[in-house]
This record gives C-alpha cells, sequence and structure tokens, in this order.
C-alpha cells in the first residue's frame, strides 16, 4: 500500500506544469514579449538547480565555512557566497540575455557586452546569490534573491550606474529559490506569484503553488528578538501589541534569520516580517536592491504590504547600490498596524 501511494504521488507530479511549460504559456502575458524574459528566468531555473546540488552536499565536500574574505558590506563571505555568486553570473552571462548585472557580493556592477560587443540586452538583473548563508553550516534552509530591469541607458550603450539605480515600482520581474526540505523557485512577472517545486529525480521543477497569496492577518510576527534594547520605540510597541492576549492575540513569535525562509513561510501561514532599524544599524540592515525591493514585489503580488515602516520600500529612489533600509512586510493588515505603532511613536516626539 506504502509503495502504491509513492507512487500515485510521483504520477500525480508527473502531470503537474513544468516550470518551462508554465514560462512559455504566460510569456505573452509580459508586456516586452521578446521571449528575453523568459530566457533570464529559464537561466536562473539553471543556476537554481547547480547551486541546489552543491547546497545538498554541503558537509560531504569542502564547500562550508568562511572563505576567509568580506564583501563590500565587511560582512565575511562563505564558501557558498562565492560558489553561487560565480554560479548565477556566469549562467547569465554565457546565455548573452542580460546588459548588466548587480550583485551583494560584488563592490560593483558589472558590464555584459555580449560576444558581439554590441550591447543590445534589454535586462539588468541585481541579486543575493545565497541569503542566509551563515545558516549552512547548521543545515538551516537559505536561498537566492533576484530583482530584473528594464534598462534605461540607450540600447547599444554600455549600462551605467543609473540602469541600476531604479525605484522598486520599475521591476519587472522579482523571485527567489529556497534551498530547504524541497527547494523551489517562486517568482512574479507582475501577474500574480506561483511557486514551483524540484523533482530531483528528474531535476524538474513544476507548478506546486500556484496564485500564492498571503492572508490579510497572519497568526506570526518575525523578528530578531535579541535586539529588542535597539529597536525604536515604534517597533517595541508593536512587539508587546503582537503578545497583549487579546482576541486572536498573543501571535506567535517564529523568526530562522534567513529572509527568504521567513517571508516564504509567512506567505504561506501569514504573518509578517521585521527587519527595523536599531541604535546598531541607524540605517537599517537589509539591501534596498538585492533583497527588500524583490520581496517586495512579491509580496505585494500575493496580496500583502511592504514597507520602510512609514511608506511604500518600492517607491523609494535609490542612491548606491548596496543602500540599506528598514523592512516591514507581509500580511496586509499586520503591516498597516506595524505602520500606525511606527507613526504614533514618530508624532509623540513632537
Amino acid at each position: 500500500m506504502l509503495l502504491q501511494i509513492n507512487y500515485n504521488d510521483f504520477a500525480m507530479k508527473e502531470r503537474n506544469t513544468t516550470l518551462g511549460e508554465f514560462i512559455i504559456e504566460n510569456q505573452n502575458a509580459f508586456q516586452y514579449s521578446s521571449g528575453e524574459l523568459s530566457r533570464i528566468i529559464n537561466s536562473i531555473r539553471l543556476a537554481a538547480k547547480v547551486v541546489n546540488y552543491k547546497v545538498n552536499k554541503a558537509g560531504l565536500v569542502d564547500i562550508v565555512g568562511a572563505a576567509g574574505e568580506q564583501n563590500i558590506q565587511g560582512e565575511d563571505q562563505q564558501k557558498l557566497d562565492v560558489y553561487a555568486n560565480e554560479v548565477f553570473i556566469s549562467t547569465l552571462i554565457n546565455r548573452e540575455i542580460v546588459c548588466g548585472i548587480a550583485s551583494e557580493e560584488n563592490d560593483d556592477f558589472i558590464t555584459v557586452a555580449g560576444s558581439d560587443k554590441s550591447h543590445n540586452n534589454k535586462y539588468v538583473v541585481l541579486m543575493d546569490p545565497l541569503d542566509g548563508s551563515s545558516n549552512i553550516d547548521v543545515n538551516v534552509s537559505v536561498g537566492t534573491i533576484f530583482s530584473v530591469y528594464r534598462r534605461i541607458t540607450p540600447i547599444g550603450t554600455p549600462v551605467t550606474i543609473e540602469d541600476f539605480l531604479q525605484p522598486g515600482i520599475n521591476q519587472v520581474a522579482a523571485g527567489y529559490v529556497i534551498y530547504g526540505t524541497s527547494t523551489m523557485i517562486v517568482y512574479t512577472t507582475g501577474h500574480g506569484v506561483n511557486g514551483f517545486t524540484l523533482n530531483p529525480a528528474i531535476g524538474t521543477f513544476y507548478l506546486s503553488h500556484p496564485n500564492m497569496q498571503f492572508s490579510k492577518d497572519g497568526p506570526i510576527y518575525s523578528i530578531n528578538e535579541g535586539n529588542y534594547v535597539h529597536f525604536p520605540q515604534g517597533v517595541k510597541d508593536y512587539i508587546k501589541y503582537c503578545q497583549t492576549e487579546e482576541e486572536d492575540r498573543p501571535y506567535t513569535s517564529r523568526y530562522i534569520g534567513s529572509l527568504v525562509s521567513d517571508i516564504h513561510r509567512n506567505m504561506i501561514k501569514g504573518g509578517i516580517y521585521i527587519y527595523p532599524t536599531s541604535s546598531k544599524a541607524p540605517k537599517g540592515k537589509l539591501r534596498l536592491l538585492y533583497e527588500c525591493n524583490p520581496m517586495a514585489f512579491i509580496v505585494e503580488q500575493a496580496g500583502g504590504k511592504a514597507s520602510d515602516g512609514f511608506g511604500s520600500i518600492m517607491e523609494i529612489t535609490p542612491t548606491e547600490l548596496h543602500q540599506r533600509v528598514p523592512f516591514f512586510c507581509g500580511s496586509y493588515n499586520m503591516v498597516e498596524k506595524a505602520e500606525d505603532f511606527m507613526m504614533k511613536a514618530k508624532l509623540s516626539k513632537y
């Protein structure tokens, strides 16, 4: 009986839509239907499978631990950070479909001229190649985050910093890969959010989570409460609200410390994720371009809300590649309530 159940489960998966089929079926919904965006998603799919293979071998090969260098943010790079960064960059360059790449792990953006040196490609990709990599050594889920913009400089010329410093509302696609008990690609092109799970037996992603949605409210708040003493008053007040025994509260505190994992869980179960400013990080900790904007696009396409505590994350005009901001995102009503506490605390100072 057990074998029959497993066989039926596998057979059911086989009838699901593959990521490749989904991309082909839906590429006409994209306003620029040249096929280039579809090729970018396909490239990310390929790179994700390569990185997934290494992540699943962590502990068996010399791929865990620090690489001995720091990135532009002054953070210790893990070996898998470096590996994932190289895989995604080389895959995107080799497919000749982007004109520029910016990575959290690189000091500056990369110009991609193409084999004919024409600079004719139209899209730039920004990415965090391995979010939460410090958790690899303890076997906690990690992820990749990516964001795609249409260039604003003339086609046929090298990209400039202006092509990357665009507000999040200009994104044409964003997504993440989560390497966990199963490996998933979750992405949006502005027409809802869909999740695809990898069948490792045959190396194919299948549509497993169609039309993903945040509930308007949720039972979970996700924040590193160990930094409570350093938080702004509005965040402290909201945490106390979450812990108050009243109506549907107290909420459950769940914090993994891997942005992709925390937001993925909250999208499925309902909840809010907060990484605010603090006395230790007065500008915030998360990067606007590599983490907050792509996650905000996904969250809002799934019916949630993303904010810096006072206004829309995606309406911020970036001023530098590695800009940091505070980040509140998740179930719509929960983010609105957190914003209310932030505004009340701000007004009480005057």
